[in-house]
């Protein structure tokens, strides 16, 4: 009677808060509370906040907290629900998260032969952006490069390569096709974002054609981890409206799905600049992800995504209306694109681990830049099959692998002999082995070799061999050499966007591009009295033996594509340096030096002229300072330098050459308001950097009046562009969960 009694008097009552990085203040997902007198146990979600319902009979309430990379700590709970437990990074163990994309197996970044640098949503929080393609801007030696100043396409150059040869993945799947860099990173909601996983250098041997350059892999969040609902609204002021939701839910047992959405809106054309076009291109884009994932017996994976991306985008004279879509009367370039993804993987019911892949692409595109009309559809079809087994000291992985590609459109690219239109069917096997070995302790080979047969050039090899000595957790030293191939592709806007005022010849039979590469990787990571400071080194080269050339200084009225009559020859070296302190305040630095050239027999034989790349800065640079205010108040401060790089000119162009130092710096306040609200705002281009010069006769974009008061020739030109043409701005914005 007594307990019974006790028992009926006895409420439970709820204990809340967050655990949080020491010094930075950031948000510590999946951490484990475990509760010693009350024998339970809780999970942080993915921001980091926990819940606990107690029985109010136990009065001293002791909970041990666990994270990988953290020390574990023990904290004695009050009864609040706005507890902030600090945990604090373990230097020896920052490199224990685990990693797929370097082998295509899931291990820790420190036992990776292979370097890979891993960027989670807190890490972009600190610079807010509409799409993951503004925000890999924040990674060095990755470079959004808008080219063109119309229609503001673009692609993501890695260590000053373009974007045909940087591989996009979602969940470690290819996103094949050319334009994977452009609409590959628009329109994933940043909400449903774990981390992005990058590998900078070739990986032609386990991911094949279009990855000479590197690899960024988006991993999404896990379906139905946790029920919730969750938004992120922002505007700036010139009116960019952005809206992410992210949506987790378990319909049935067994069955867990994650949805996403992402709406960017902006339709207020400026021209602050004064040259009589928009100074950003005007755009409405819609995209919808939804995945869902599958338990089965011994835990086997079994998912399925699709994804859908529309936008309609224009940028021209200020008085362009869709009316002039396609006449000579008032410039204008707009861009209707549809494109639907369908991405799955499936592991086979067998003893061995044997893990299959699929992904369906189809891009539509429908493009008029000034008088010219770009009409385009590509569709790829992927499929990838791979075993993975453990011997002894060697870790195996082996697959079959084959990618169809349909492409048609109305240019050149797509035309026969006899200028008949000729839709492109490129089929694509290819088959690859790797074996990881721990030959010795601290010391692991990898070696890899992959082979693809296109039946217009015949064998492809790729081998690869990489090498890690990592004595203790502190000193990790790595080392890898591998060739590339890329197979002839021009379906990129790249190459459209800029037939409004050129036209594309190619000037012969295009060859696959080959390449052989070398990286050198070092990491440090020890702890500096309290603090701790951890730095990666990198040196990377690479000799092209082919590669297709985009000549746009031969002909100002042409953009020339050919096979390099040479050699060209990528090399730099990159620096990461991040700090954190005891007290709330991180660094991160990076700084890349590259050098970009190509060596071209252009007039006499055996007579090499030197070409610097065109939009590859000599050296780069980004930096981000976070500090934690009193009252849940939080500062960060991010930025990218840019040291001059080469720019496309006419003949007796007065441009400069080379494009100025410049530094596109950003601020933000962020409070936190509760469990569930953040609200944040600040400025971007704090320092009001804007590009000067960016047209050329922009009074006569259809080159009408080109022998009147022209004494040189200039005709119409929208490439000259390093640098978004957008001066300083204001940005707020709100998150909020709702479950």
């Amino acid at each position: 009677m007594l307990i019974l009694q006790y028992s009926l008097y006895a409420q439970t009552y709820t204990l809340g808060g967050q655990v949080v990085t020491a010094g930075s203040k950031e948000p510590i997902p999946f951490a484990l509370l475990q509760v010693l007198p009350a024998g339970m146990s809780v999970q942080t979600d993915s921001s980091g906040i926990f819940q606990l319902e107690v029985n109010d009979s136990v009065k001293d309430l002791l909970v041990v907290v666990d994270a990988p990379g953290y020390q574990s700590d023990s904290f004695r709970l009050s009864n609040s629900n706005n507890q902030v437990l600090t945990l604090r990074p373990r230097a020896a163990e920052q490199m224990e998260e685990v990693v797929v994309t370097g082998t295509m197996r899931a291990v820790s970044r420190l036992a990776s032969p292979i370097p890979v640098e891993v960027y989670s949503p807190r890490f972009f929080r600190k610079n807010p952006t509409p799409s993951l393609f503004d925000a890999v801007g924040m990674i060095n030696g990755v470079r959004p490069q808008l080219n063109c100043n119309v229609c503001n396409t673009g692609d993501i150059h890695i260590n000053g390569m373009e974007g045909a040869y940087t591989l996009i993945l979602i969940d470690g799947m290819p996103i094949v096709s050319a334009l994977s860099t452009v609409y590959g990173l628009s329109g994933i909601p940043n909400s449903i974002v774990e981390r992005l996983e990058v590998v900078k250098g070739p990986a032609a041997s386990l991911y094949g054609s279009e990855a000479m350059g590197g690899i960024i892999n988006v991993i999404t969040k896990p379906a139905g981890s946790e029920p919730s609902l969750r938004a992120d609204m922002m505007t700036t002021s010139w009116m960019e409206h952005n809206l992410d939701l992210s949506l987790n839910l378990q319909p049935a047992k067994g069955v867990q799905t994650l949805i996403g959405l992402n709406y960017f809106n902006y339709n207020k054309p400026y021209d602050k600049n004064g040259d009589g076009f928009t100074d950003i291109t005007l755009q409405d884009r819609v995209a919808v992800f939804n995945k869902w994932s599958f338990a089965r017996k011994l835990q086997r994976s079994a998912s399925i995504g699709l994804r859908y991306v529309y936008e309609d985008r224009w940028g021209g004279q200020m008085k362009w209306t869709s009316a002039w879509r396609g006449s000579d009367s008032i410039y204008g370039e707009s861009i209707y694109t549809g494109r639907w993804e369908l991405i799955a993987q499936y592991q086979l019911p067998l003893h061995e681990k044997i893990m299959t892949q699929f992904s369906l692409i189809n891009h539509d595109q429908n493009s008029y830049y000034g008088t010219t009309s770009y009409q385009a559809n590509q569709k790829v079809a992927f499929a990838q099959m791979y075993w993975e087994k453990a011997l002894g000291r060697h870790s195996l992985l082996s697959g079959l692998t084959y990618r169809y590609t349909y492409y048609d459109d109305n240019t050149a690219g797509t035309a026969n002999e006899q200028g008949e239109n000729q839709p492109a069917h490129t089929p694509l096997p290819g088959i690859f082995v790797q074996d990881e070995w721990t030959f010795a302790k601290h010391h692991t080979l990898l070696l890899g070799y992959r082979f693809d047969y296109d039946r217009h050039h015949g064998a492809v090899h790729s081998p690869r061999l990489a090498y890690k000595w990592s004595p203790n957790r502190t000193h990790t030293l790595r080392g890898s050499f591998g060739t590339g191939f890329r197979v002839v592709n021009l379906f990129t806007e790249d190459h459209a966007a800029l037939t409004g005022s050129r036209e594309v010849e190619i000037a012969a039979a295009l060859k696959p591009e080959r390449s052989y590469n070398a990286n050198l990787n070092y990491v440090l990571q020890v702890p500096v009295q309290q603090h701790f400071a951890n730095i990666d080194l990198t040196a990377f080269y690479g000799y092209f033996t082919n590669k297709i050339t985009a000549d746009y200084l031969s002909d100002p009225d042409k953009i020339i594509y050919d096979n390099l009559h040479g050699h060209a020859v990528t090399r730099g070296l990159s620096v990461n340096g991040s700090m954190n302190f005891t007290f709330p305040l991180s660094l991160l630095l990076g700084v890349t030096y590259m050098d970009v050239y190509q060596m071209e027999d252009v007039n006499n034989p055996g007579q090499f002229e030197r070409r610097q790349q065109l939009f590859a800065p000599r050296w780069s640079g980004n930096f981000a300072i976070s500090y934690q205010l009193p009252r849940r108040f939080s500062f960060d401060f991010t930025g990218q330098v840019n040291g001059p790089m080469k720019l496309p000119l006419q003949e007796h162009d007065y441009r400069p050459e080379y494009s100025p130092l410049f530094c596109l710096a950003n601020i933000q306040i962020t409070k936190k308001i509760g469990q569930k609200t953040e609200l944040y705002g600040g400025l971007k281009n704090l320092f009001n950097f804007i590009p000067e010069n960016t047209f050329m006769r922009p009074f006569d974009p259809f080159d009408k009046y080109t022998n009147s008061n022209n004494p040189n020739g200039y005709t119409f030109d929208t490439e000259y562009n390093y640098a978004p043409i957008q001066g300083i701005k204001g940005f707020a914005g709100l998150r909020y969960r709702f479950l």
